[in-house]
């Protein structure tokens, strides 16, 4: 998830362990150890793209990261606010569920989350979650508010603190139902419609949780299209895109290339516009794509011009997004 709703989270997490007996200082360590793993976003100052998109998510969202940073936090906060009637199990306990609860829930999006490394490179994605959900954000968001406004001898507090941490893991649940719902229907209409494929992936398309991204194929190339909960048809509409492996050549024995092929987890396609090749992800959607099924993705990468390739996962997140693009969206989310 987007960095604030961690900070939301952590905080509400700290609340719901002390309560008054810590005062809001448990919010402000619950909302730094909630953020601790995404301390990652440093190595971009000297790692080129490639490289900074496996480090993002990769070490520090590992369980041995989680396992060596919990007693650090655990041992600081212990010594800073002596003295002090908190037993150490009491902080390895809580700073432990704030650490690993930001590792499971960045593996609900479809970033992918090393959980495993640095002993394996295999990256954990349930893609059952749009990494920036305004519907899971804004109940922690609204409690944390509430929790730094009320005194911290408020009776109130304890109705905040369940409503910022329980309702987000009951809407994670509900995201998870769709998910598999989805799932259920996709592969029933790649039976139906013939959609060879050797792998696939369904997740949401942006701030909701109704309409979903599906890509179907092998290493000639991927279908690409949208499915809403709400669809009546028992069929698809699949734009085709070739992998175009063959484009690779001049820059097949590039390192970056391999980090990049790594990355998308064979979810990729290539393809050159003009002089330039350009590197496909398709596990990030299109650009409007519901609107428009030709359009391009969000991750593109210059092969060719690795310094133009700032910011490549946000680059087209939001492109060309207007009122009409927001109705269009809405207009497919309420199904065919």
């Amino acid at each position: 998830m987007d960095t604030l709703t961690h900070i939301a989270l952590g905080a509400c997490i700290g609340e719901a362990f002390f309560e008054k007996g810590f005062g809001k200082r448990a919010m402000l360590w619950g909302a730094l150890a909630q953020s601790i793993p995404d301390i990652d976003f440093i190595a971009a100052s000297w790692l080129n793209t490639p490289e900074s998109l496996l480090a993002h998510r990769g070490f520090t969202h590992s369980i041995l990261f989680a396992l060596l940073i919990t007693p650090v936090f655990a041992l600081t906060a212990d010594k800073v606010h002596r003295p002090h009637n908190i037993a150490f199990r009491k902080w390895i306990l809580f700073f432990a569920t704030e650490v690993f609860s930001h590792l499971f829930i960045d593996g609900f999006n479809n970033y992918g989350v090393g959980w495993l490394e640095p002993f394996s490179h295999l990256r954990f994605s349930f893609n059952a979650i749009y990494i920036a959900d305004p519907l899971f954000s804004v109940w922690p968001g609204i409690a944390c508010c509430m929790l730094f406004i009320l005194s911290r001898w408020s009776a109130k507090r304890k109705f905040w603190w369940k409503f910022g941490v329980i309702l987000p893991f009951i809407y994670l649940g509900y995201c998870t139902i769709n998910k598999i719902t989805i799932n259920n229907d996709v592969k029933n209409i790649f039976a139906a419609q013939n959609i060879p494929h050797e792998r696939y992936f369904t997740t949401p398309a942006p701030l909701q949780n109704w309409l979903w991204y599906v890509v179907a194929g092998n290493d000639s190339g991927y279908y690409v299209g949208y499915r809403s909960l709400f669809d009546s048809k028992k069929q698809m509409d699949f734009q085709y895109f070739p992998r175009n492996d063959s484009l690779l050549k001049p820059v097949e024995a590039s390192e970056g290339l391999q980090k990049l092929i790594r990355f998308s987890q064979q979810f990729y396609t290539v393809e050159k516009w003009n002089d330039t090749l350009v590197f496909n992800d398709l596990r990030f959607g299109q650009i409007i794509g519901w609107q428009n099924p030709n359009e391009k993705f969000v991750f593109h990468y210059y092969l060719q011009q690795p310094e133009a390739n700032k910011l490549v996962v946000q680059r087209g997140r939001f492109a060309k997004w207007d009122w009409s693009v927001v109705k269009a969206l809405w207009k497919r989310i309420k199904g065919n």
